[in-house]
């Protein structure tokens, strides 16, 4: 491993809470700055970076807390909706969280007087991942350990429901493919589901346990990755249901799996938060070896920034941000 790829967090933000998750706000809000949000174990706090990689002015990395919102219980996920507007009059905030009651809960704020939230109830077990419909905004999807993956409208409607044959650990909802759903369980199968028809389309093995993450590649719709076991996996689904390309790099299990959002190579992965440190990988696919290797102190979540080559980590009552190449 060349000593050059280790590399300590290029930043770090304080946060009052120990950080179970973390989440860049994939869509544009309308604003120079990127939107984060933060989950500790009772608030979500939002709040704007901007880094000197964007804006020659920014000497190394501003942020700013917007809103703290309180959640009372510990937060396990975070999705943004593209219904966000920071350059709207009044703005909009609109996010959804997962939680450890088996609750969905849907934020909505002007940053001013208007607060609202509303819970989802339905999941009879812990809740894995959750996101948006890309493009309008107007329904959210959830995986959960209860085996299934559910479609609610934003009155906690539930408008789909979908029977897994394990515990579903991602879900993803691709811009381009606005009328299919994505759904990986542990125990090694990643299906597409047709919204329209409510019926699986096409289904990706593993063919090794638990897969505990999977992501649907923002700039190319062909490719798959998973963390399963220590390995990560890639597929062209083009190709084949089995992995294209897939390596050992966790030497406990690997927990997450995220495509960067400006290169369709680059990818991270993390290992399972250990004792006192997390390991962060930043992989290219033209690359044999992780192209950066951070830790976190105990560290979860993962998230790519919206434009640049810059991942971030949750960690205790921090955030860590590491810059890669393209």
């Amino acid at each position: 491993m060349k000593q050059d790829s280790i590399r300590n967090a290029a930043y770090t933000v304080d946060c009052e809470d120990y950080v179970h998750v973390v989440k860049f706000n994939p869509f544009d809000s309308g604003d120079t700055c990127s939107l984060i949000a933060y989950g500790g174990n009772n608030y979500v706090v939002v709040g704007t970076c901007r880094f000197q990689e964007e804006d020659a002015e920014v000497e190394g990395m501003q942020y700013k807390t917007l809103r703290t919102f309180h959640h009372g219980i510990r937060v396990d996920a975070i999705a943004w909706s593209p219904e966000t507007r920071l350059d709207a009059l009044p703005p909009q905030l609109r996010f959804c969280t997962a939680a450890s009651d088996r609750k969905l809960r849907l934020f909505t704020s002007d940053l001013q007087d208007k607060n609202e939230y509303k819970a989802f109830d339905g999941h009879s077990d812990y809740i894995n991942d959750l996101v948006f419909a890309p493009k309008e905004g107007q329904e959210v999807a959830s995986v959960s350990d209860d085996h299934t993956c559910r479609v609610w409208d934003l009155e906690g409607n539930e408008k789909a429901h979908f029977v897994l044959h394990s515990p579903g650990m991602s879900v993803c909802w691709h811009p381009e493919e606005a009328f299919k759903l994505m759904v990986a369980e542990k125990n090694g199968t990643i299906r597409f589901y047709d919204l329209i028809t409510q019926q699986a389309i096409l289904s990706l093995e593993c063919e090794q346990t638990p897969l505990m993450s999977a992501d649907w590649c923002l700039k190319n719709t062909l490719k798959i990755g998973a963390v399963a076991g220590s390995d990560w996996l890639i597929w062209d689904i083009a190709r084949s249901s089995y992995p294209q390309d897939k390596r050992p790099v966790h030497v406990d299990r690997a927990r997450l799996f995220r495509w960067s959002r400006v290169n369709e190579n680059l990818f991270a992965t993390t290992g399972y938060p250990g004792k006192t440190t997390t390991q962060l990988l930043v992989h290219h696919l033209g690359h044999p070896q992780p192209i950066l290797i951070g830790t976190a102190a105990v560290g979860s979540g993962l998230t790519w920034h919206r434009t640049l080559p810059l991942c971030a980590v949750g960690g205790d009552h921090k955030i860590f941000f590491w810059v890669t190449e393209m």
